[in-house]
C-alpha cells in the first residue's frame, strides 16, 4: 500500500530544492517508472451501492472465500470450472455473488496475463443476458484484455455496449495508454470531451497525460494540466504525480518542480516521481537531495520498491557505489533486497561500478533470476570488456532452467564487446542465433551488428547487414558510416554520406562527428571546413561531441591555431577537451604549450586523469624535461594513476627519451601486468640508447612471458641494431617477421633497416632492398639513403638518390640541405651554390641547429651562433676555458663539419657556436659539480661537437647525456656510449 501524506497548508514549504533548469529536445526517448494510479481505480467503475445482505454474505461465503483463493494462487483453470459448474446449477452463488466472482476472476486473468481464460469469462458475461451490459463487469473485461496486452479486445468490447459511462471510457483510456498507444489514448480522450456529457475526473486525467509523457507532447500535457487548474483537480495527488512525470521526462525540470511545491498533498510516488525526473535529466546531485528528503522528512514515508529502482541507476550513472552501498543496506533493512527487481537494479549498479565480486554474489544468491538478471551481468562484463566472461555467461543463459530466452537487450549487451577481429567467429554465431530466433528484424539489433562487424575489421559483412535492412534510419546509415570511419575506410564514410542525404535522411550530430573524424584521419581540411560551416549554420557547434569532433580534425590536420581558438570558445571545456588540446600541442611538436595548458588545466580546477597526463609525459619526451617528467611522474603517484598501462608506457618512455634508461627500466620492473605495449616501449628505449644486447634479450624475455610480438615490437627491435650495428642480427629479425611471425614489413621497417645497412657502409645492399620491396620507398627511406651516402662518400649514388628524393618532397628544406652538404663533402661549391639558389627560389629555409637543457624545472634553448642571450659573454668566456683543457687532452676542431665556402678560422668560429657547446657551457655554469648535463638537439650531433663532449666529460668530471635526432650519446670520462658509430 502507497504511504500517503497528510495535507499540507499552502504555507507550508519543505527545504528548497536545488535545480538547474534544463530542456530536453523532442528526440530523447527516457523511459519513466510507470504512474501509479489510485487503488480504488475499480471503485470508481463501480456504482456505490448500500452494503446489502446478500454482499455480507459473499465475504463470509466458504465457497466464495475458496473461489477467491483458487484466483490469488493462480488456478485460473479451476476457478473458471467451479464458476461454470455453479452457472448451470445455480446453487453455490446468487446472482450479486456470481457478479462478484466474474469481476474478481477477470481481475486475476488480467494480473496473471491469461487471456485464454479471459475470453472464456468473456464469453460467459456476452452470454448473461443479466451481466452482458453490466458497467462493471465490461470495465473489468476492457481492463483485462489491456493488461494482457491486447487493446484490440478492449475496443471490442466497448464498442459493442450500448451504453457507456465515465468509468468505461476512463478503462480503454487507461488501456490504450497502459500498452503504449499514446496517440489513440489521446483521440479517445478528445472524443470523450468532445461527444459525451461525462467530465474527465481524476481518473482520467492521469491516463491522458501520461499518454502525453509517452508521446514526449508537452504542449498538450499543458493544456491538460490548464485544464485540471479549471476542474478543480490539480490538488488531487494522482493528477499531480502524473504532471511531475510528464514534465521530468519532457526536460521541463522547473515545471515538474512547480507542480511538487504546489502540490498540498503528496505520497511516495510524487517523491518517486521527482527523483525519476531529476536522474533521468542528468540532475544527480538533485536526485540524492530528494532521496535524503524522503528518508529526514517529517511525512514518516518509507522507501519502496519504486524508490530504490530509481536512485540504484543514479548511483550506477555516477560511479557512486559508496552510495549504492547505503541504498543496498536500506533495502535489507526494510526487507526488499529479495525483491527481484530491487536485486536486478542492485546487481547493475554494483557491475556498473566495477565490483563485479559483489555482483556475482547477488546474482548467484537469486533463485528467482529472469531475463534481466542476466541481461544487468551480461551487460556489466561486455562494457568492462570481457569478452571471456561475456559469452561464458550468455552460454550459461541459454543452458538455465525454464529455457531462459535471450532477447534482443540480451545481443545488444553482447555485441558490445565485439571490438576485434578475434570475435569475428563469435559474432557470426550471434548473427546466426539472431536469424534462427527472428532478431534479425529488430532495428537496434541490425545497427548493432553493423556497428560490430565494422569493428572487427569486416565492413563487407557490415555492408551486407546494412543493405538487408528494409527502413534504414538515421541510426542505420551512422552505424555503417561510423563504422567506416573508425575502421579504416575514411573515404567510403564520405561516400556514404552523401548517398544518405541523396536518400532523403538529414544527418545529425553522430553522423557529423563520425564524418569529422574521417576528415581528421584523410587529413581533409577542405571538406572538414564545409562540415564546420554546417555545424555553425545549425547550432551544433556548441554540442560538446560536435566540439571535440571538430578540435580533433584541426589537430589532426596541423593546423593548432585553429584548434585553440575553437577551445577558446567552447563556454563549458569538460576534461575531453582539454585533454584533446593538450594532447594536440603533444602531438604537432608543441611541448611548451602543451605543459602550458596543462597547467593552467590546474589552475581552473581540473582535475587531470589518464590522458591528460600521459600526453604531457609525451611533451616531457618531447623536451627531455627531466625534472618536469619527475614532478609528473609524482604527481601521478599521488593521484593513483601509475597502475593504468597506458601511464606506465608513457612513464618508461619518457625516463628513456629522458636519457634515463636505467629509471625506465624501473618502472618496467615495477608493472604489475604487462602487455606487449609495455614490452615494445622498452626494447624500443633500449634501442635509441644503442643498447641492441639488451634489447634483444628483452625481446626474447617477452616471448618467454607468452607476449607475441607485432610490428611495433619489431620496429623497436631493428631500430636498435641500426644504432649497434648488428647487421647480422637486424637482418635474422626481418627475415624472422615474416616466416616466423606471420607479420609482412611495411616501409617502417624497411626505413630501419635501411637505415642499418647505411650506417654500416653497405650502400648497395640498402640500395638493392629499396629496389626489392614490395612497397614504393617513401620520402623518410631515400633520406636515411642519402644521408648514409654523404657520410661514406658515395657521391655518385647520393646524385641519384637525391633525385629520387626531390621528386618525392619538393618542398622540404631538409632534402636540399641534405644535397648540398653532399657536394659540400666532395667540394662542390658551385652545385652548392645552385642548391642553395633554388631554395632561395622556392621560399625553403634551412632549420637552424638548436639545442637544449633543463635547469630547475625550466627549459633553455640555444640556437646556432646565438648572441643574444643575457649571458652570452659569460657562456664565450667558459667555452674558451673549456677549449683549452680539452686542447692540452688531444681536442682539435674538426672543420670538416662546417660544409661552407669558409677560411679555416672562419670554419673554427662557426664551431664555437654550434648550439650543443652553448648549451653544454651553460650547464656547467650553472650547475655544481658531480651533476648530469642532459642535452637535446634538434639535429644529428656533428663529429665536432661529438669530439668535443667525449673530452668535457673528462676534463670537467661531468656525465653529458645528448640526445640527437636520432639517438642519445652518454657521454663519461673520455668516451660515448655509441662508440663513435653513429
Amino acid at each position: 500500500m502507497v504511504s500517503v501524506a497528510p495535507p499540507l497548508s499552502h504555507h507550508h514549504h519543505h527545504r528548497p530544492i536545488i535545480y538547474r533548469t534544463t530542456q530536453l529536445s523532442d528526440t530523447n526517448n527516457h523511459s519513466l517508472l510507470p504512474i501509479f494510479t489510485p487503488k480504488a481505480s475499480l471503485s470508481l467503475s463501480t456504482p456505490t451501492h448500500k452494503t446489502t445482505h446478500s454482499q455480507t454474505q459473499t465475504t463470509s461465503n466458504p465457497l466464495f472465500q475458496h473461489f477467491h483463493k483458487l484466483c490469488d494462487s493462480g488456478n485460473l483453470t479451476e476457478a473458471l470450472n467451479f464458476l461454470q459448474r455453479d452457472s448451470l446449477s445455480n446453487a453455490i452463488f446468487n446472482s450479486v455473488q456470481r457478479a462478484e466472482a466474474l469481476g474478481v476472476l477477470l481481475q486475476a486473468c488480467g494480473h496473471r496475463k491469461d487471456i485464454e481464460t479471459g475470453r472464456k469469462v468473456h464469453q460467459m458475461v456476452s452470454a448473461s443476458t443479466q451481466f452482458s451490459n453490466d458497467f462493471v463487469l465490461n470495465t473489468r473485461l476492457i481492463t483485462m484484455y489491456s493488461m494482457c496486452g491486447s487493446p484490440l479486445d478492449s475496443r471490442l468490447v466497448f464498442d459493442g455496449l450500448k451504453r457507456k459511462n465515465l468509468f468505461l471510457w476512463n478503462a480503454l483510456v487507461s488501456g490504450y495508454a497502459r500498452n503504449e498507444l499514446y496517440v489513440e489514448a489521446i483521440t479517445l480522450f478528445t472524443e470523450l470531451i468532445s461527444v459525451t456529457e461525462f467530465k474527465p475526473d481524476n481518473f482520467t486525467l492521469p491516463c491522458v497525460i501520461k499518454a502525453c509523457a509517452g508521446n514526449l507532447d508537452v504542449g498538450l500535457g499543458k493544456v491538460i494540466h490548464g485544464m485540471a487548474m479549471k476542474m478543480g483537480l490539480i490538488s488531487d495527488v494522482f493528477v499531480g504525480n502524473a504532471l511531475i512525470a510528464l514534465y521530468g521526462k519532457c526536460g521541463f525540470v522547473e515545471e515538474a518542480v512547480k507542480v511538487f511545491e504546489c502540490m498540498p498533498e503528496r505520497n511516495l510516488v510524487s517523491w518517486n516521481s521527482m527523483i525519476s525526473g531529476f536522474s533521468e535529466n542528468g540532475f544527480f546531485r538533485e536526485s540524492y537531495h530528494m532521496f535524503r528528503e524522503i528518508l529526514e522528512g517529517e511525512e514518516g514515508l518509507v522507501p519502496d520498491v519504486a524508490t530504490l529502482v530509481t536512485v540504484l541507476p543514479v548511483c550506477a550513472a555516477v560511479g557512486d557505489v559508496i552510495m549504492g552501498m547505503v541504498v543496498h543496506c536500506l533495502a535489507v533493512k526494510l526487507g526488499l533486497n529479495h525483491n527481484l527487481i530491487v536485486n536486478n537494479a542492485l546487481i547493475h549498479m554494483y557491475s556498473k561500478c566495477g565490483y563485479f565480486t559483489e555482483a556475482e554474489i547477488l546474482f548467484a544468491k537469486s533463485n528467482n533470476k529472469n531475463v534481466v538478471s542476466w541481461n544487468s551481468m551480461i551487460g556489466g562484463y561486455s562494457r568492462e570488456g570481457n569478452v571471456c566472461r561475456t559469452f561464458d555467461l550468455l552460454r550459461k543463459m541459454q543452458m538455465e532452467l525454464g529455457n531462459m530466452k535471450v532477447n534482443e537487450v540480451t545481443l545488444l549487451n553482447v555485441l558490445q564487446a565485439c571490438l576485434e577481429e578475434s570475435e569475428m567467429l563469435c559474432l557470426k554465431e550471434l548473427h546466426g542465433y539472431s536469424f534462427r530466433h527472428g532478431l534479425q528484424y529488430d532495428q537496434l539489433v541490425a545497427n548493432a551488428f553493423v556497428a560490430a562487424y565494422a569493428k572487427c575489421g569486416s565492413l563487407s559483412s557490415a555492408e551486407h547487414v546494412f543493405y538487408g535492412i528494409e527502413t534504414k534510419t538515421v541510426n542505420s546509415w551512422n552505424a555503417l558510416l561510423g563504422g567506416h570511419a573508425q575502421n579504416g575506410d575514411p573515404r567510403m564514410a564520405l561516400d556514404l554520406y552523401f548517398q544518405m542525404t541523396y536518400s532523403g535522411i538529414d544527418p545529425d550530430w553522430y553522423s557529423i562527428g563520425s564524418l569529422l573524424l574521417a576528415c581528421a584521419h584523410l587529413k581533409c581540411l577542405c571538406y572538414g571546413k564545409e562540415i564546420h560551416g554546417f555545424v555553425l549554420r545549425n547550432g551544433l557547434e556548441m554540442d560538446s561531441f560536435i566540439g571535440i569532433s571538430l578540435l580533433s580534425l584541426y589537430v589532426q590536420c596541423r593546423k593548432v591555431l585553429s584548434a585553440r581558438a575553437l577551445f577558446d570558445r567552447m563556454e563549458n571545456k569538460i576534461l575531453v577537451s582539454w585533454n584533446a588540446m593538450i594532447s594536440g600541442y603533444s602531438q604537432n611538436g608543441l611541448p611548451d604549450e602543451s605543459l602550458n595548458l596543462f597547467r593552467q588545466m590546474l589552475f581552473d580546477g581540473i582535475q587531470p586523469y589518464e590522458i591528460a597526463i600521459t600526453s604531457i609525459f609525451g611533451a616531457c619526451s618531447q623536451l627531455s624535461a627531466l625534472r618536469l617528467g619527475k614532478e609528473m611522474h609524482c604527481f601521478a603517484l599521488k593521484a593513483h594513476l601509475t597502475e593504468d598501462i597506458f601511464v606506465g608506457c608513457s612513464l618508461i618512455d619518457m625516463y628513456a627519451k629522458s636519457g634515463c634508461i636505467e629509471q625506465s627500466q624501473r618502472v618496467f620492473d615495477s608493472l604489475k601486468e604487462k602487455d606487449e605495449a609495455s614490452w615494445n616501449v622498452i626494447i624500443a628505449g633500449y634501442g635509441i640508447h644503442g643498447h641492441g644486447n639488451k634489447a634483444m634479450e628483452l625481446f626474447e624475455q617477452m616471448q618467454i612471458s607468452g607476449h607475441k610480438p607485432d610490428w611495433f615490437t619489431f620496429i623497436g627491435l631493428l631500430m636498435a641494431c641500426s644504432h649497434a650495428g648488428l647487421v647480422t642480427e637486424g637482418l635474422k629479425y626481418l627475415s624472422q617477421m615474416q616466416n616466423l611471425y606471420g607479420i609482412e614489413p611495411k616501409l617502417e621497417h624497411y626505413a630501419c633497416v635501411v637505415d642499418m645497412l647505411g650506417r654500416a657502409g653497405q650502400l648497395d645492399e640498402a640500395l638493392k632492398l629499396i629496389l626489392e620491396m614490395p612497397e614504393e620507398p617513401d620520402a623518410g627511406i631515400w633520406s636515411s639513403l642519402l644521408s648514409s651516402c654523404r657520410i661514406y662518400g658515395d657521391w655518385d649514388m647520393g646524385a641519384k638518390v637525391a633525385e629520387k628524393l626531390l621528386a618525392l618532397e619538393p618542398d622540404k628544406a631538409e632534402n636540399y640541405v641534405l644535397l648540398s652538404n653532399l657536394y659540400a663533402g666532395s667540394g662542390k661549391w658551385d652545385d652548392v651554390r645552385r642548391v642553395r639558389q633554388r631554395m632561395k627560389d622556392t621560399g625553403l629555409q634551412k632549420d637552424a641547429g638548436r639545442s637544449w637543457i633543463e635547469l630547475g624545472g625550466k627549459v633553455y634553448s640555444f640556437v646556432v651562433g646565438d648572441e643574444l642571450l643575457s649571458e652570452s659573454e659569460e657562456i664565450r668566456y667558459m667555452w674558451r676555458r673549456l677549449e683549452e683543457k680539452i686542447s692540452k687532452i688531444g681536442y682539435k676542431p674538426n672543420t670538416d663539419s662546417v660544409l661552407h665556402e669558409l677560411r679555416e678560422e672562419e670554419k673554427i668560429e662557426v664551431l664555437r657556436g654550434h648550439s650543443e657547446k652553448l648549451a653544454i657551457s651553460f650547464g656547467l655554469l650553472n650547475t655544481t659539480k658531480g651533476v648530469t648535463l642532459r642535452i637535446c638537439k634538434n639535429l644529428r650531433i656533428c663529429v665536432d661537437c661529438h669530439n668535443a663532449a667525449k673530452l668535457i666529460s673528462k676534463a670537467a668530471e661531468r656525465e653529458i647525456i645528448v640526445r640527437d635526432n636520432k639517438r642519445f650519446h652518454h657521454f663519461k670520462d673520455g668516451f660515448c656510449s655509441c662508440q663513435d658509430y653513429w
